[in-house]
């Protein structure tokens, strides 16, 4: 078994409309549930083995941030390919994946996340929280699967369990959809 970790970006700023999508910094409240979410990905207790990850910068200032608030210094393997990246392009990439690591998390874009989720876990009506990703995987959200796979090259269609999901929302509800 096989266990993956999917962390969505914080909320990103859209203030500069002449700045580059791969550019675009966090906001206050991106920056709030960065570090809210980094202290509940290490409260959850797993050890990631790997973490890939979306060089964009809001990525990683997610990343960043998160390891201050949880106080673990973190390594990522940035990968470009990460960035805008299609739930078959992921899934591919961790194919790729060397050494075979029991545990990796990987930081990136939606809708990518989101995809492989409903690539990965079947929608059989078994999983409520493959029906909350369905209504929405809001930024800085993390989710972990458990993949029935050997190896991260034997991955495919429908071989994982959705067994945790986190929203920001659900650790601070100011944190929540913006109603306007």
């Amino acid at each position: 078994m096989k266990t993956l970790g999917l962390f969505r970006h914080a909320k990103s700023d859209w203030q500069d409309p002449r700045a580059r999508d791969f550019d675009r910094p966090l906001n206050d409240r991106g920056r709030r549930g960065a570090a809210i979410m980094g202290r509940h990905v290490r409260d959850h207790g797993i050890k990631w083995e790997r973490m890939v990850a979306s060089p964009a910068i809001r990525c990683a200032q997610t990343i960043e941030l998160a390891a201050q608030a949880s106080g673990q210094p973190v390594a990522a393997n940035w990968d470009r390919r990460i960035y805008l990246a299609s739930g078959v392009t992921l899934a591919d990439l961790l194919r790729e994946q060397d050494g075979d690591p029991k545990a990796i998390l990987m930081v990136g874009h939606n809708p990518g996340l989101e995809d492989l989720i409903f690539d990965l876990v079947p929608d059989d009506s078994t999983s409520p929280l493959r029906d909350l990703v369905e209504e929405k995987f809001p930024t800085a959200s993390f989710a972990v699967l458990e993949l029935d796979i050997d190896k991260w090259s034997d991955l495919r269609d429908r071989c994982a369990r959705l067994v945790h999901l986190t929203r920001p929302r659900d650790l601070d509800p100011e944190l929540g959809p913006e109603l306007k």
